[in-house]
């Protein structure tokens, strides 16, 4: 499973020179709107420390990484939702996404035009959450006008209708809609909708260097932090030149710079870290002599289900599974190990998956 991440915004705030910097995409960049038309797509590694050191500890010949899809999105305008700018074509982008990165210019640069005409992170925002809440109000007055017409009263349809009605409300009001994520008759609801609003969400903060050091201290990304967290948003900072310089040094050289820089994690991480965090992904592994692998799935997901994202037929054959923790075989310094240490426990189909996992499945079909 790859994590895919659309960068979403204005024209001409820095969403293909981001792309281009976190994943080396070559999409094009210029200054003037709309210069991406068709959708960039380009694929990272997901960095994880884990992986690295399983492989040397069974020796393995690959390192096979999780993967993140990036997708840089053509610019957004006020009026899109009316066909304004690229109009459906551009919200039609954005629904094939896991997840979505608003991106804000937080950075001054008279040579680089802001459609705008002046910098305002909080205002961007404002406007690129309006077009896609009007986008959704449209599509739920068409399914509201369909499924009134059926006068049923089947539970399903009921509750289907005063769902409907619910989020139009909420987005009436210019607010997102909040439903219950675990309820199973709700959620599937949900999905159905096909609603932007409704995708897990975050903002990129494209900045220069200078308001990369400023971030959180100045009254525009003070307001830009205020608004996003109105709709539970978190704001990340991510500055594309440091991000390239980042990625032109060898780990342990960018260790290093960040450490002298007062930097904690790259913008890449952070926006990993975050799209795992809102899409309540988790890690487990497979390791050995021809390689140790990273694979992705939800938590919460049981292990038959977990393991076809290795092959659908060891899911389908699935008897049970050889499990260690990561903690554990680290501890024990091997696999082998591990076993003769007594560490490793024999799980069936109702096992959940945990994050951290190493496992070696057992399967017939």
């Amino acid at each position: 499973m790859s994590f895919c991440c659309g960068f979403v915004g204005l024209p001409n705030v820095g969403k293909s020179t981001l792309f281009n910097a976190l994943c080396k995409g070559g999409a094009a960049a210029a200054n003037f709107p709309f210069c991406t038309i068709e959708p960039n797509s380009g694929m990272v590694p997901v960095p994880d420390a884990r992986l690295d050191v399983l492989s040397k500890m069974e020796h393995s010949g690959k390192i096979v990484p999780s993967m993140l899809k990036f997708i840089d999105i053509a610019g957004l305008v006020k009026g899109a939702s009316k066909g304004e700018g690229l109009g459906n074509q551009f919200l039609g982008h954005i629904r094939n996404v896991d997840a979505v990165a608003h991106v804000v210019r937080i950075f001054d640069n008279p040579d680089i035009i802001h459609v705008n005409g002046h910098t305002d992170p909080a205002g961007d925002l404002e406007v690129i959450l309006t077009e896609l809440m009007l986008s959704d109000l449209e599509t739920l007055e068409k399914r509201y006008a369909k499924i009134s017409k059926t006068r049923s009263h089947e539970p399903e349809v009921v509750r289907e209708c005063e769902l409907v009605k619910e989020f139009m409300g909420a987005l009436s009001d210019g607010k997102l809609p909040v439903w219950d994520k675990d309820d199973p008759k709700i959620a599937p609801l949900v999905r159905d909708f096909g609603l932007i609003s409704t995708l897990p969400a975050f903002v990129c903060a494209n900045a220069d260097e200078t308001s990369y050091a400023a971030f959180g201290k100045d009254d525009a990304t003070k307001r830009l932090i205020e608004f996003a967290a109105g709709h539970n948003m978190k704001v990340i900072p991510v500055c594309a030149k440091l991000e390239e310089e980042f990625g032109e040094l060898e780990p342990e050289e960018a260790k290093l710079f960040m450490e002298e820089m007062g930097i904690r994690e790259t913008g890449l991480s952070s926006v990993i870290r975050t799209g795992y965090e809102l899409l309540n992904y988790i890690t487990f592994f497979t390791a050995g002599e021809m390689e140790s692998h990273a694979w992705t799935t939800q938590r919460g997901t049981p292990a038959p289900v977990a393991v076809c994202k290795i092959h659908t037929d060891i899911g389908r054959g699935f008897i049970c599974m050889e499990t260690v923790s990561y903690e554990d075989m680290v501890a024990c310094g091997s696999w082998n190990k591990a076993k003769e240490a007594g560490k490793l426990r024999l799980e069936g189909k109702e096992y959940i998956m945990q994050d951290g996992d190493v496992i070696h499945v057992r399967f017939s079909v």
